[in-house]
C-alpha cells in the first residue's frame, strides 16, 4: 500500500477543550455534563488550571444526579484571553452570571474550590437570586495572612523543579507527588498565554491578592444560603482557620474536615468529597 493510502490515527482530543459561548463579554470554555438541578463549578487558581484539570473526578459523578457545568474563568484555562483583560472579581462574577444567562439557567448550586470559593461567595452576595445552595471548598473570600504555599503558588515561575515543590504544597498524600504529574502540570502552565495571564493576575505584593478575593464580613453574614465548608486538615495553601471562620459567619453553614489532606480534598479524598457534595445538594430537593 502506497504511503498517501496509509490511515492515520487521529490525534486525541484534549479533554480540558469542551464547548464555547460569551458570558460577560468573554468567550468562555465550559464543560455541560448530566441533567437535573444545575451545578456550577468554580476552579482554583493554580498554575496551568482549567476546570477539567480541577473537576475531572468530580464532574462525572455528580453528573450522575445532576447538570454539571464547569467554566474556565477569565485568565485560566482555554477562555479567551485578551491583552488588555483586567482581572477583578468583579469581572470574574460578570462571566459567572453571563455563563448562566447564555445558558438560560435562573439558579443554581455553586461549588467553589480556593479561589472559586471566593467567587462562589461574592457571587452569592451580588446576585442571591441566583444562587441556591453553595459548597466551599479550601476557601478563599475571608481576610486571611497569605501562607507561604499561597505565595508560592501565585509567584510560580516555569520549570518542572517548581512544579515539583507545589505538587508538594497542594497534596498532602505523597503517592499523588510524581514526576509524570508535575511533568503534565508543568506543561499545562507554559501553554500559549498561560502564564502571561497568571503572572498579571496576582503579582506581588500578594497579600493584595487576598485582600482582593475577600468579601466583606457583613455581607457574608448576610448569606441564607445552606452552605457546606469541606476543607482539608493539613492544607498549607489555604489555612484552616478560614473554614471556621465561614462556619462563624454563614447560617446556615456546616463544615467538615478530611484528616490526612492537603489542599487536593477533590482529589486526595475524591469518591468521599464526591458523596457528600451530591448528599448536601440532594437535601435540596428534599427541602423543596
Amino acid at each position: 500500500m502506497g504511503a498517501d493510502n496509509k490511515i492515520q490515527a487521529a490525534a486525541p482530543a484534549n479533554p480540558e477543550i469542551a464547548r464555547s459561548l460569551l458570558a460577560g463579554g468573554v468567550r468562555t470554555n465550559y464543560h455541560d455534563q448530566g441533567q437535573g438541578q444545575p451545578v456550577l463549578l468554580i476552579h482554583g487558581s493554580g498554575p496551568g488550571v482549567s476546570a477539567w484539570a480541577n473537576w475531572r473526578l468530580t464532574m462525572p459523578a455528580l453528573a450522575q444526579d445532576f447538570r454539571v457545568i464547569a467554566p474556565d474563568m477569565a485568565g485560566f484555562g482555554f477562555s479567551e484571553r485578551k491583552p488588555d483583560d483586567v482581572y477583578s472579581m468583579q469581572n470574574w462574577v460578570a462571566q459567572a452570571v453571563g455563563l448562566l444567562d447564555a445558558l438560560d439557567i435562573p439558579r443554581a448550586h455553586v461549588v467553589g474550590n480556593s479561589f472559586g470559593g471566593a467567587l462562589a461567595l461574592a457571587l452569592a452576595i451580588a446576585h442571591p437570586q441566583r444562587v441556591d445552595r453553595l459548597v466551599l471548598m479550601g476557601s478563599a473570600g475571608v481576610p486571611f495572612a497569605i501562607t507561604p504555599g499561597l505565595d508560592a503558588v501565585w509567584g510560580y515561575t516555569p520549570s518542572i523543579d517548581n512544579m515539583k515543590r507545589l505538587v508538594q504544597l497542594f497534596a498532602h498524600d505523597r503517592a499523588l507527588v510524581t514526576d509524570e504529574l508535575a511533568e503534565l502540570r508543568y506543561r499545562a502552565s507554559i501553554r500559549a498565554g498561560f502564564q502571561e495571564s497568571f503572572a498579571r493576575m496576582f503579582p506581588a505584593p500578594r497579600q493584595a491578592g487576598v485582600d482582593a478575593l475577600a468579601s466583606r464580613e457583613a455581607d457574608i453574614r448576610s448569606l441564607r444560603n445552606h452552605t457546606l465548608i469541606v476543607h482539608g486538615r493539613e492544607d498549607r495553601i489555604i489555612p484552616l482557620s478560614n473554614a471556621t471562620t465561614l462556619l462563624d459567619w454563614i447560617a446556615h453553614a456546616q463544615l467538615h474536615v478530611f484528616g490526612e489532606c492537603g489542599h487536593w480534598t477533590q482529589i486526595e479524598h475524591a469518591a468521599r468529597f464526591n458523596r457528600l457534595v451530591a448528599d448536601f445538594l440532594k437535601e435540596a430537593e428534599v427541602a423543596q
